[in-house]
């Protein structure tokens, strides 16, 4: 009895609190608010994605292209309640490169170079660049021969972009990156031309119901 009376003292909070979250989630409308959102009520499996229309082919990702900017889309279980909301939608231009990576932090500047140099020349001799990727490469897409897959500005580095993206590249041809910066050393190959594609910003968030 005394449990139950416990209950039903908390139960009206825990209505509240839920009614306040749905209404805080209500009322964001940028990737800032969402990052504060998170911050302030840390959900379990609080996050914010990117989906990207040509890369991500999951149901929900499709479920989550028909929303429009601000809308959002609510899943129910027994136990938890999980909240998807649309804070950004962007046609936003994408290009397809390989990669061939070495990394100066994990040798030497000198020595990263010399090998990427090396490998650039094996490669104007006549190998295979995905052969070579998957040898010789440090980065994550090595052992797919160094596809990236659609990539757009700002998700490599600022000296990948320059020479990658704002210069004049023809498909299929091979050029070397030296960013500095972060000690890589680049062979990189342009495979797809400059596509616009649809990329939503979500806000996810869970709470046990």
């Amino acid at each position: 009895m005394k449990y139950l009376f416990s209950f039903i003292l908390l139960f009206p909070l825990f209505c509240l609190s839920q009614n306040s979250l749905e209404k805080q989630l209500d009322s964001i409308i940028t990737s800032e608010d969402a990052t504060a959102f998170l911050k302030a009520n840390t959900p379990e499996e609080g996050k914010l994605y990117t989906f990207n229309k040509e890369r991500d082919k999951t149901k929900l990702a499709d479920e989550l292209f028909k929303l429009s900017k601000g809308e959002k889309k609510v899943f129910k279980s027994d136990f938890k309640k999980t909240f998807y909301k649309v804070i950004d939608k962007a046609e936003i231009n994408h290009c397809k490169f390989s990669v061939i990576i070495l990394d100066g932090n994990k040798t030497s500047n000198q020595s990263a170079k010399i090998i990427r140099n090396k490998v650039f020349e094996q490669y104007n001799e006549g190998y295979k660049f995905v052969d070579l990727a998957k040898l010789h490469s440090s980065g994550p897409t090595a052992n797919i021969g160094g596809d990236t897959g659609w990539i757009k500005l700002g998700e490599v580095s600022e000296t990948f972009d320059e020479e990658a993206f704002n210069k004049n590249r023809k498909i299929n041809e091979a050029f070397i990156v030296d960013d500095l910066k972060h000690k890589k050393y680049y062979i990189v190959m342009k495979t797809q031309d400059k596509k616009t594609i649809e990329v939503i910003t979500v806000l996810k968030f869970t709470e046990d119901i």
